[in-house]
């Protein structure tokens, strides 16, 4: 079968209106929004992005651990050199420090400075007003039960599946 312009247009239409498509699509959509209502309220009420946050969430969830650049590069999905951007502007904001490793001269360790867990702790609360009200609050019960429990398996199962 010979293909021509307008099968090859219907064809296309059909894959780009696949459900598979459009429900992975209102995933990352919904996602990138909420994404966006979170940066948007934590810049407007903390003076900090939601990446920075992010930073702060990692390095403040177990206390006294060290983390090196390389393990928040990779916790946040950044580039080394994005991180280390990233790290130079909450440095110059006073919200994190780099203290050389005690074990390798060459690794850079990041730690939360009394600024950054204050910053943290006030972000934290308008992160989960926002959370709250578009995550949570659009949904039964059961259904945030049911949503959670799906995405952590989606997770899991993409954890498992390194190839």
């Amino acid at each position: 079968m010979n293909s021509t312009p307008q099968h090859d247009a219907e064809a296309a239409a059909r894959a780009a209106n696949s459900p598979l498509v459009r429900d992975f699509g209102l995933l990352i959509t919904s996602a990138t929004r909420l994404e966006q209502r979170i940066d948007s309220a934590l810049r407007r009420e903390c003076g900090i992005s939601h990446t920075m946050l992010e930073v702060l969430i990692l390095l403040c969830r177990r206390s006294g651990e060290e983390i090196s650049q390389r393990q928040l590069a990779d916790g946040l999905t950044l580039t080394s050199s994005g991180t280390t951007r990233l790290i130079d502007r909450m440095e110059e904001a006073g919200l994190v420090r780099r203290v050389p490793s005690p074990g390798d001269r060459r690794v850079a360790l990041v730690e939360p400075t009394a600024d950054g867990r204050t910053a943290l702790l006030g972000a934290a609360a308008v992160h989960a007003r926002v959370v709250e009200e578009f995550f949570v609050g659009p949904l039964t019960a059961d259904d945030y039960t049911r949503l959670t429990g799906a995405l952590a398996a989606i997770d899991r199962a993409l954890r498992e599946d390194t190839g």
